[in-house]
């Protein structure tokens, strides 16, 4: 089993994700995947889509083995959430 390392720091991961997703890929998978999970290499900028995070990653290393994996919850701004505030706004 391969062993993999981040390569950067949280921030620097954080930054290049979110402009990643912000630049190429929402425009390509916001339509039709509402609260799906896509996995972005913050090196490539390669991605998949998929139900889950374990599925968007392992189909992104499947295709890029060495990838740098930055997850995002499309539509929302975080993958989880904590707590037990509804999402749901308020009328």
């Amino acid at each position: 089993m391969t062993v993999r390392q981040p390569r950067y720091s949280k921030e620097e991961f954080a930054r290049r994700g979110d402009e990643i997703y912000e630049s190429q890929v929402r425009s390509q998978v916001e339509t039709g995947n509402h609260g799906k999970i896509v996995a972005i290499d913050i090196e490539t900028g390669a991605f998949e889509v998929a139900e889950n995070t374990i599925a968007a990653i392992d189909r992104l290393y499947e295709c890029y083995p060495d990838a740098q994996p930055w997850v995002i919850r499309i539509g929302h701004r975080a993958v989880y959430r904590f707590g037990s505030r509804s999402l749901k706004k308020s009328v």
